[in-house]
């Protein structure tokens, strides 16, 4: 698949969690804070953020493990309970209707590149933010960065899953 498709296949490692995604995503945030580093053990995590309703599982379950937050709140993580691979997490200010997809877990993680870069305050320091690139010290206002579009998206898929 290329990036002009409308759906995108995606997976754990060991292949018992496969899952399709029917839209494009909200946006793609290449989040540098130090809660993201420790959960996935590297410098970032990249995330599309995309309706749940929008994440269909097509082989496999997932299982769900609840880990804390720097909010306070915690969030929910999707996981393949045989190899244990993260594929995405709920986060609680954006609540069950919108999910959180781990890029790398896409067959063509290179058809969703960030469109921003959060807490960048947090960035390693040899990590290199490519010039022009938008960027955020912390998060950001979505009223001011997303369409009118991406917010209408959001707020629906936030209203239908409570």
């Amino acid at each position: 698949m290329n990036a002009e498709t409308s759906s995108f296949a995606g997976g754990c490692t060991c292949k018992h969690v496969r899952y399709r995604l029917t839209m494009r995503p909200m946006i793609v945030h290449c989040c540098h804070c130090t809660w993201c580093q420790r959960e996935t053990g590297t410098a970032f995590a990249v995330n599309a953020v995309i309706e749940a309703g929008a994440v269909h599982l097509t082989d496999g379950d997932v299982e769900v493990i609840d880990t804390p937050s720097q909010s306070g709140n915690g969030q929910k993580i999707a996981r393949c309970p045989k190899c244990r691979i993260s594929v995405w997490s709920n986060y609680h200010q954006s609540g069950p209707g919108i999910r959180f997809i781990r890029v790398g877990t896409l067959d063509q993680p290179s058809a969703f590149p960030p469109d921003i870069h959060i807490y960048t305050s947090s960035k390693q320091p040899w990590v290199v933010i490519p010039d022009g690139a938008p960027s955020m010290p912390e998060f950001y206002d979505p009223r001011k960065v997303w369409s009118a579009d991406t917010l209408g998206r959001f707020m629906q898929a936030r209203s239908a899953a409570k």
